[in-house]
């Protein structure tokens, strides 16, 4: 049975005072076995919201359509039953502020062996379990730390411990939600890296969700490029940064300094970012787009491709590729 996560057509709509908000309209790409896929959009483009629905961890009332395939079953239709069983021991997810996600109340080693001790473990062979777990996420003297609580590990400690504890139940996927933005930058580079060799050693796969293009072009082989709810474009992550098919990943890749080029300059992005709830007609990029034209502000462009792998939602793709 394939390990492969494949969203196809995924929609999720929150309640909102006018109405449902379409926060989340139509993604459709694929996480293969032991591949790191980035997914990056500025705030509000439905990235996180995206990771939550594969998860299961939306806000109450929250409605979704399109399919989740993940070992020949539809996330989305499961019962609760199967989707207990996803969460956290074939799919586990590494959280934005571990602060606010571990449990104060409780100490470090006995947040990490829950899921071990659901297992039936008896308390050495756990205790013997989590340490390994605390030593893999790179937790010095890890034995020595069992009993600490949250807030008695730094920021980076944290992240480490978070790390820990979605490695617990032995998943085939990890969901990492910008698990480096309240780091600073030093701690930021070893998270990464760490990411990077717990999913090459164990043949994870990962989906790295991030708002930070540096982050996403040093660790993912894929990149999923999303704006407004919607999928912009998608492919090799060399692929897009080099030969950016979509005027918004164009505009991303010159706002970050050296991203292709030694140089120090950037260009920021003009204008306001659109949200699923102020989403205009037509290419939803086309107010802050330089190269928009009357199709752009009528017609909803379709994710097509454009090369092998590689894939964009604009009517004037060849076009765009043509001036890097």
């Amino acid at each position: 049975m394939s390990d492969m996560l494949e969203l196809v057509g995924l929609v999720v709509d929150l309640p909102g005072p006018g109405g449902a908000v379409r926060v989340v309209d139509g993604v459709s790409f694929d996480i293969p076995p032991a591949t790191t896929v980035g997914l990056i959009g500025e705030s509000g483009s439905g990235k996180t919201m995206t990771a939550n629905a594969i998860i299961g961890l939306l806000p109450d009332g929250a409605t979704t359509g399109g399919a989740l395939c993940w070992r020949g079953d539809d996330l989305l239709r499961v019962d609760r039953r199967r989707r207990r069983r996803v969460r956290g021991r074939e799919i586990a997810m590494i959280f934005q502020d571990p602060l606010a996600a571990l449990n104060p109340t409780q100490t470090i080693a006995r947040q990490v062996g829950e899921i071990l001790r659901r297992d039936g473990l008896d308390r050495d062979e756990v205790r013997r379990r989590v340490v390994d777990l605390l030593d893999r996420a790179g937790i010095p003297e890890p034995a020595r730390r069992l009993n600490n609580y949250p807030h008695e590990f730094s920021g980076g400690m944290r992240q480490r411990a978070m790390i820990a504890l979605a490695l617990a139940g032995n998943p085939a996927l990890l969901l990492a939600d910008e698990p480096t933005t309240a780091l600073d930058v030093t701690v930021q580079a070893r998270i990464l890296r760490l990411l990077r060799t717990i999913q090459e050693s164990e043949g994870l796969a990962m989906l790295l969700v991030s708002h930070d293009l540096r982050v996403v072009a040093h660790v993912a082989h894929q990149v999923v490029v999303m704006y407004a709810g919607r999928v912009a474009e998608r492919g090799p992550t060399a692929t897009v940064l080099r030969r950016p098919a979509h005027p918004y990943t164009r505009a991303l890749v010159d706002s970050v300094p050296a991203i292709r080029t030694r140089t120090a300059l950037a260009h920021p992005l003009p204008g306001t970012p659109a949200t699923p709830a102020n989403r205009p007609a037509g290419c939803a990029f086309h107010p802050r787009c330089p190269l928009a034209r009357e199709r752009c502000r009528t017609e909803q462009p379709a994710v097509r491709s454009v090369a092998p792998d590689h894939w964009t939602a604009c009517h004037f793709a060849e076009e765009i590729a043509d001036r890097v």
